[in-house]
């Protein structure tokens, strides 16, 4: 299984489940840091037509595209569903942010053959290893 600074190293699309338009939440505020930082953001939120000026779809099955990491902003109730849908797209990594835990979501993804990461940040190991995607910057990734 690769380390969290691996999975986000190697990704370019993230799917984000539960991703809001409110700008004081967290699952608003991460997300768009890593947009700045130059990932392609996938909001997924069957409530709102787009975030931070992006559409968004609906569930994961919505997304035409591959995904290289499923970001999730749901209650540790909800993951074990999402971690289903994350492994029906075949999504390699799945990414339960802070405060999130669940034994039954990380049985699934490793039955599944996926990395997992559980009660960590995005943004924390983003900035903790310089990560981007964006070229020229000195912290310039891949």
């Amino acid at each position: 299984m690769r380390s969290a600074q691996q999975i986000l190293a190697g990704a370019k699309v993230i799917a984000v489940v539960g991703a809001s338009r409110d700008p004081y939440k967290p699952s608003h505020t991460v997300p768009l840091q890593m947009l700045q930082h130059g990932w392609q953001i996938i909001p997924v939120n069957p409530f709102v037509d787009e975030v931070f000026g992006v559409k968004t779809v609906p569930t994961l099955a919505d997304i035409d595209e591959p995904v290289d990491l499923v970001d999730v902003f749901r209650p540790a109730h909800d993951a074990v569903e999402i971690v289903r849908q994350a492994a029906a797209i075949k999504a390699p990594a799945v990414w339960l942010q802070s405060g999130i835990v669940s034994a039954e979501a990380r049985r699934i993804a490793e039955e599944a053959g996926m990395d997992y990461v559980e009660d960590r940040c995005l943004a924390v190991e983003r900035a903790v290893g310089r990560l981007s995607k964006l070229s020229g910057g000195p912290d310039r990734v891949g």
